[in-house]
């Protein structure tokens, strides 16, 4: 499965971001989606995850209420709707699959990667 991340950019406090991950090589109604982002000198943190249906959903604390995780089965695309974005979401953020049934934050716990997509958020 190749994963393709877009969408990211530089945008002011308060404003916000969709990104787009779009899914090739694989069964992706079959995959759980998460989004991740790693900022300079930190880990890399769980942002959003969703289950094959999109019925199901789990965010990180930091995220709740501003991020939106969505997928669109026929179009092998996952998406993440940014509002309300703070310097401190600066970071890259990577698009992920599980080859699960539930989501799980744990990223050792994905298959599959994108390459990243920056998203700076200035004060």
């Amino acid at each position: 499965v190749q994963l393709v991340e877009s969408g990211g950019g530089l945008v002011q406090a308060g404003g916000s971001l969709r990104l787009s991950c779009t899914a090739s090589g694989g069964i992706f109604s079959a995959l759980v989606m998460g989004w991740f982002r790693q900022a300079p000198g930190k880990e890399r943190e769980f942002v959003a995850g969703i289950n094959w249906s999109g019925r199901e959903t789990d965010y990180g604390d930091s995220v709740k209420g501003r991020f939106t995780i969505s997928r669109d089965n026929a179009k092998d695309t996952v998406y993440l709707q940014m509002n309300s974005l703070k310097p401190d979401d600066t970071a890259v953020y990577y698009c992920a699959a599980a080859r699960k049934y539930t989501i799980t934050t744990m990223k050792t716990q994905y298959d599959y990667w994108g390459q990243g997509t920056q998203v700076t958020v200035s004060s």
